[in-house]
């Protein structure tokens, strides 16, 4: 299936590592994804939400809808977040007549209109049900065998629509499915589809060290040497605010956390530039040494 991809805002700044690594594994893959949307804006995740209220940001991510539908691609999105927003926009566009014909009127005052004819799908979703676990493991050519991995799904990506095709929205397993096909080991994980305190970080900081402390916890304690994740928020606050917890809670972690792409990156046997590493906070390199992975 031909896919355009929706890089939301975190591809330009926090989640860049994601962005770059997703392009590097989508051409290793050979993935039918035809660029961006063009003219993309922000799918008014988070803050941008809470300060315009619930239509305005639903109108704002059915434009990208929009969009994508002219050019006559379903959509690909690696970020959490911006999946939230555009799958439920699309969801609700196809089961309420009411809303479909509001939301058009708002597309209209820039010259577009939507006829929720497109599927949005989340890249794990993609990578599992249409690439094939398969594909993935002949491609993999240094496979991470002795990687200990927590899968970090977090509390969005299976969440946006309950599709048991996907995932399940309390014990996910897919992204432990897929490091198993790189060669890793997922570690048990119970704090998967756990929150880790999303854009709080600005006004409740308390909050984030506390829920994001607890998903460092469980990781360090079940052995993990990374943690994995395809959403740029969970990845920002246990890279991000990683040491400021350990200071907190008298701890030491050493935790490297990775987008899923940039460790599918490194069992390809990508260019050190496609894994955009040096993004990463706590460094990955020492527990990615073994597999030729070097500054």
């Amino acid at each position: 299936m031909a896919y355009i991809f929706y890089p939301g805002c975190a591809s330009e700044a926090t989640g860049k590592a994601s962005f770059i690594s997703f392009e590097a594994v989508v051409k290793a893959l050979g993935m039918d994804v035809h660029g961006e949307i063009p003219d993309w804006n922000c799918c008014g995740a988070t803050l941008v939400a809470n300060a315009i209220g619930d239509f305005a940001q639903q109108a704002i991510a059915a434009r990208n809808l929009a969009l994508a539908e002219k050019a006559g691609k379903d959509i690909v999105v690696a970020c959490s977040s911006c999946y939230l927003n555009l799958a439920w926009t699309n969801e609700k566009m196809k089961i309420d007549s009411k809303f479909n014909s509001q939301i058009n009127e708002a597309l209209a005052a820039g010259g577009l209109s939507y006829g929720a004819s497109l599927q949005v799908r989340h890249l794990i979703d993609v990578l599992i049900n249409e690439v094939g676990l398969d594909k993935i493991r002949e491609r993999t050519i240094k496979p991470l065998e002795g990687l200990k991995v927590a899968c970090y799904s977090g509390c969005q990506t299976v969440r946006a629509i309950r599709r048991p095709d996907f995932d399940d929205v309390e014990y996910p397993v897919m992204l432990d499915r897929l490091v198993e096909a790189l060669g890793a080991t997922p570690v048990p994980f119970p704090l998967a589809a756990r929150c880790c305190g999303g854009s709080q970080q600005f006004t409740n900081p308390e909050l984030i060290y506390d829920l994001t402390g607890k998903v460092l916890d469980c990781a360090a304690e079940n052995g993990a040497d990374v943690i994995v994740t395809p959403c740029p928020m969970c990845a920002l606050n246990t890279d991000a605010f990683q040491e400021k917890i350990a200071k907190l809670n008298k701890k030491k972690y050493d935790m490297p956390v990775l987008f899923v792409t940039q460790l599918m990156g490194v069992a390809f046997d990508l260019k050190p530039k496609d894994l955009a590493l040096q993004y990463n906070i706590v460094s990955p390199y020492k527990k990615l040494a073994k597999y030729g992975v070097k500054k």
